[in-house]
């Protein structure tokens, strides 16, 4: 389906060298090193550069939003959409401070905008099935996603970029990332389900029931990564997870941004172990569970804020400090260089 290379190790040591040999204590610079040396793997060993970042929102409905377990209905999708085209949200402006290509993908809105320029039309349909009573999807619709996700990934591959950071919009969809997250790690439903958007504690006990009683629906079918999206995925979701598997079989960069994306990461480890190489962890969401997925996943976020906003913004933010890994493996002089003896 995907053919994804490992990244290779065959020259950790020259990396490690010429990091170890800048002008600063061993390790002084943390995680940012962890950092370099993946990047150095992926992209150039001598000179590793950010080239031409984008930002990809994918925005999808969930059935699942019209039982009640949000704090703002379906509609509130299609206008925060709207938000976005327009340059108003809070992924608008981390994007523009950090120098970050935003692109908007409509995977299944309930009301397809017609006519608005600035958004990519990959619709999978007007919303999921509601995952409590039926599957979300059926097999075709995953296929068709990861099909549509190959495509874009591949457009920008083209255009020579080499970072894609992912980021979504759907209400309802952290209902589907907390069924994914307990069919992936053998959990109870209640044990991956958290506050959303912020919802109260009586919506929150709702929450957790439908998800639990979608596991127990579709318990027998959970039995392989595209059956799992088909049962309990989004068209958001799905397109993530074809994007993070097209990536890194490009070689790209991909940055991961919250909870939803995550749950789409867990899905494309499941599909090809492979991916997780290519994956950087933009930051920890305040979401219950998230702490756990990256937990699962051996990641350590670059940024850890208290956000729960989605949208991709925790992966916007999170490029500086990947410009800055780059920027001192690419700039900062060696001890040589300097002249210091120690």
């Amino acid at each position: 389906m995907f053919d994804i290379s490992p990244v290779s190790h065959e020259f950790d040591e020259e990396i490690q060298q010429k990091i170890d040999n800048k002008t600063k204590p061993l390790g002084a610079l943390g995680e940012l090193e962890n950092l370099a040396m993946q990047l150095a793997q992926i992209l150039d060993k001598d000179k590793p550069e950010i080239i031409k970042p984008k930002l990809l929102v994918f925005a999808a409905d969930h059935g699942i939003a019209a039982s009640g377990v949000s704090i703002a209905p379906s509609d509130v999708t299609t206008q925060m959409v709207m938000n976005f085209i327009k340059g108003g949200a809070a992924i608008n402006v981390f994007c523009r401070q950090v120098g970050l290509e935003l692109e908007v993908i409509d995977c299944g809105i309930l009301q397809p905008l017609e006519g608005v320029e600035g958004i990519i039309d990959q619709r999978l349909g007007a919303g999921t099935n509601p995952i409590h009573k039926q599957p979300a999807m059926t097999i075709g619709a995953v296929k068709q996603g990861f099909e549509m996700a190959r495509e874009r990934i591949e457009y920008h591959h083209q255009q020579g970029t080499n970072l894609i950071a992912l980021g979504e919009m759907g209400i309802g969809n952290t209902s589907s990332a907390a069924a994914i997250m307990a069919s992936i790690m053998n959990m109870e439903g209640g044990e991956c389900v958290g506050r959303g958007t912020g919802i109260d504690a009586a919506t929150l006990k709702r929450k957790q029931l439908l998800v639990e009683q979608a596991l127990r629906l579709h318990r027998p079918e959970l039995t392989s990564p595209m059956n799992i999206l088909a049962c309990l995925g989004g068209f958001e979701i799905v397109q993530m997870t074809g994007a993070m598997l097209a990536a890194a079989e490009r070689k790209m960069l991909i940055v991961v941004d919250g909870f939803i994306a995550t749950a789409a990461a867990m899905v494309a480890v499941q599909i090809n172990e492979n991916v997780r190489d290519y994956m950087i962890f933009g930051h920890q969401s305040d979401e219950r569970g998230h702490c756990m997925m990256m937990s699962h996943l051996q990641a350590r976020p670059l940024l850890k804020l208290g956000m729960r906003l989605g949208e991709g913004t925790g992966a916007a933010l999170s490029l500086t400090m990947i410009q800055a890994a780059a920027g001192f493996y690419n700039e900062m002089a060696s001890f040589s260089d300097a002249g210091i003896e120690i």
